[in-house]
C-alpha cells in the first residue's frame, strides 16, 4: 500500500470524488479542497506529497495557488484545466507546475502521471527512505522531523539556520541556489547584500560536516552562481 498523501484542489466536487476513487484504489491517502484558499490551509495542516490542482477556481485560482505553494514547498504539482491552448500550459508550467493535464482526461493516465512524478521526486530528493523525513546522501543522514544530522554515524550540531540551508540544498539536489535565493528561502525576508551572510553559514556547515572543508564533498560552490549538492 502507498503511504503518500495526494491533495486534490478543484471546485467541481464530481471531479474531486472521481479522482479520489482511483487514488484510494491505488492505496493513496487523499485530501480534497474546493478552491485554492482551502487548499493552502490543508497544505499547512497536513503532510502532502503531491498536488492535483485545477486552474480555474474561485477565491484563489490554480495559478496563484501554485505560485504560493512554490514559496514554501517542493512537492510535485499536476495542473488540470479545460483549456488546451499552448500559452495556458506554458503559464502553468512556468509558475512551478511539474505536469499539465487537460480535461476531459483518462483517469488511468492521470494515475500514471502521479506515480511518475512521485518516483521522480523521491529520486531527486537523494534517496528518501520510507520515512519521508529522512534524506540520505552518501554517509550523511538528515532527519527533517528531528532536525538531526549524522555524518559517518556521528551526530553533527547545526544551528536552525544552518540546518535549513542544508535541508534546502539536500531536498533539491542538482539545483544551484544563489545566495539571494538561499537567504530568501531560509530567512523568509527579502535579500539585501546577503552574499556574505550566506557564505559564512555555508563555511560553518562545511566545517561541521566535511572531512576537509577546503575540498567539500557535499555542498559544492558554482562560482559566480551559487551553491548546490550534487546528484548521485
Amino acid at each position: 500500500m502507498n503511504k503518500e498523501t495526494i491533495l486534490i484542489v478543484d471546485d467541481e466536487k464530481e471531479i474531486r470524488d472521481f479522482i479520489t476513487i482511483y487514488l484510494r484504489n491505488e492505496g493513496y491517502k487523499v485530501l480534497q479542497a474546493e478552491d485554492g484558499e482551502e487548499g493552502l490551509e490543508l497544505l499547512k495542516a497536513n503532510e502532502v506529497h503531491l498536488i492535483v490542482l485545477d486552474v480555474m477556481m474561485p477565491k484563489i485560482d490554480g495559478i496563484h495557488m501554485c505560485m504560493k505553494v512554490r514559496e514554501i514547498a517542493e512537492m510535485p504539482i499536476i495542473m488540470l484545466s479545460a483549456k488546451t491552448q499552448d500559452m495556458d500550459k506554458i503559464l502553468g508550467l512556468t509558475t512551478g507546475a511539474d505536469d499539465y493535464v487537460t480535461k476531459p482526461f483518462n483517469p488511468l493516465e492521470l494515475i500514471a502521471r502521479i506515480k511518475s512524478q512521485l518516483r521522480r521526486y523521491t529520486k531527486m530528493n537523494g534517496g528518501m527512505k520510507n520515512n519521508e523525513h529522512e534524506i540520505e546522501i552518501e554517509d550523511m543522514l538528515i532527519n527533517a522531523a528531528t532536525h538531526e544530522v549524522k555524518v559517518r554515524g556521528s551526530k553533527i550540531k547545526l544551528t536552525p539556520r544552518e540546518f535549513s540551508i542544508l535541508e534546502l540544498l539536500a531536498r533539491n539536489r542538482g539545483i544551484v541556489f544563489s545566495a539571494d535565493q538561499i537567504y530568501e528561502r531560509v530567512w523568509k525576508e527579502q535579500s539585501f547584500q546577503s552574499d556574505n551572510t550566506v557564505m559564512v553559514h555555508i563555511r560553518k556547515i562545511r566545517e561541521k560536516i566535511e572531512e576537509n572543508p577546503r575540498k567539500p564533498r557535499y555542498i559544492q560552490t558554482v562560482w559566480g552562481v551559487g551553491y548546490k549538492i550534487e546528484k548521485d
